[in-house]
C-alpha cells in the first residue's frame, strides 16, 4: 500500500514538473487554458498576424479571412485593445478530421488571434489540435493531429519570435 502511494506521488510530481517545463517553453500560457495555446509575440498585433499570414501562404495554406475585432468595436463606440483574427486552413489535413467527426467543422478552419493585453504585451493564441480532436471524439487521426500540432508550433514560432 505504501509503495502504491509513493508511486502515485512520484507520478504526480513528474506531471507537475512536466507542466512547469512546458509553461517555460515559448512563453506560453498553460494551466487552465481551455484548449488554447498562447505565445508571447515580439511584435505588434498587426505585424504578428502579417508574419503568420506570410508563412502560411508560403506553405500553401489557404487564408480564409482576416478580421479586426477592435475595428468592429470602434465602429460601435466600444474601446478595445488591438485584437485581430486570422482564419486559415489546409484541406489536406483538416478534411481527414471531418471524415472522423463532421462536427470538427465548428473548429476548422483553424483560427489564430493576435491580441494585446492590459500591459501592452502581444500574444498569439490558437486552439490546440489535440483539444479539437478530443472535443470531437476523434481517436483515429493521431498522425494528422501530430502534423497539425507541429506545423502550428513552427508557424506561430516564426510569427512571434525575432
Amino acid at each position: 500500500m505504501k509503495i502504491r502511494i509513493v508511486i502515485l506521488a512520484m507520478v504526480g510530481v513528474a506531471f507537475v514538473a512536466a507542466s512547469l517545463a512546458q509553461a517555460g517553453d515559448n512563453n506560453q500560457h498553460v494551466g487552465s487554458n481551455h484548449g488554447m495555446i498562447s505565445k508571447k509575440s515580439a511584435y505588434g498585433v498587426k505585424e504578428t498576424l502579417d508574419r503568420l499570414e506570410t508563412i502560411l501562404k508560403e506553405k500553401g495554406i489557404t487564408i480564409v479571412t482576416r478580421w479586426s475585432h477592435d475595428a468592429g468595436a470602434k465602429k460601435v463606440g466600444i474601446a478595445l485593445r488591438p485584437t485581430e483574427l486570422l482564419l486559415f486552413g489546409n484541406p489536406k489535413l483538416g478534411s481527414h478530421m471531418f471524415t472522423s467527426a463532421q462536427t470538427a467543422g465548428i473548429d476548422l478552419p483553424l483560427k489564430a488571434l493576435a491580441w494585446e493585453d492590459e500591459k501592452g504585451q502581444v500574444w498569439l493564441t490558437y486552439n490546440d489540435p489535440v483539444y479539437i480532436a478530443n472535443r470531437h471524439g476523434i481517436t483515429d487521426r493521431a498522425e494528422i493531429v501530430a502534423k497539425m500540432t507541429g506545423a502550428l508550433d513552427k508557424f506561430t514560432g516564426v510569427a512571434t519570435r525575432p
